[in-house]
């Protein structure tokens, strides 16, 4: 009886040591795995940190050299010139209020000396410059159409290009001893002014 007794402690020794031994093997082995596992994990976090740094330094260079080598687009404001707002209407008003300011009379308008300023006026635009009073000279042989009108009054031609208003053209005029009879001639009875793009066409009877 005391052998088996004997037999049978020894029996639950040898589990016991086993279920120890398992015991510390699973310990050891889950010990392991965790340290490994949080070294693996310590590894990627350095590993993707100096990605991100590698990325960021990448993406500056190339953001660094798109701006040293991106064409530079210069917009120069060229300077545009004055726009004219004025015409012949009111040219014809300031010559006239002027005339007034002389103490002569104001210029009544005819159809026929308009006919004549409108033509001067195209072929001073054409041209682009003034020509002397050379068209309205040769308009009597050049129109045969209009000669009676040349016939009809004693006609009288004034140019001018560059004024900005037509107060301006006015004080033109007022300033050149031989263009100031249109304001001051009070013989003048009729008239007529074109004007377009600082051209000026004014041309008066008697």
């Amino acid at each position: 009886m005391k052998v088996i007794f004997n037999a049978f402690l020894n029996s639950i020794q040898i589990i016991l040591l086993s279920v120890c031994l398992v015991f510390v093997f699973t310990s050891v082995y889950l010990v392991g795995y965790v340290q490994g596992f949080n070294l693996a994990v310590g590894q990627s976090g350095d590993q993707i940190l100096l990605l991100r740094g590698e990325f960021e330094k990448r993406l500056n260079e190339f953001l660094s050299r798109s701006k040293q080598t991106s064409p530079q687009v210069v917009v120069k404001n060229e300077p545009q010139a004055p726009r004219i707002t004025w015409g012949g209407p009111e040219l014809w008003e300031a010559v006239n209020k002027k005339r007034v300011a002389y103490g002569v009379n104001p210029l009544g308008q005819k159809d026929e000396i308009c006919t004549i300023a409108s033509i001067r006026l195209n072929e001073l635009l054409k041209l682009g410059d003034l020509d002397g009073h050379q068209g309205f000279s040769e308009m009597p042989e050049k129109r045969a159409d209009l000669k009676w009108i040349f016939e009809k009054y004693n006609l009288t031609e004034f140019l001018l290009v560059g004024a900005k208003t037509a107060d301006e053209a006015v004080g033109m005029w007022d300033n050149t001893l031989a263009h100031k009879k249109l304001l001051t001639g009070g013989e003048y009875v009729w008239g007529c002014i074109y004007a377009q793009d600082s051209f000026a066409v004014a041309i008066t009877a008697y």
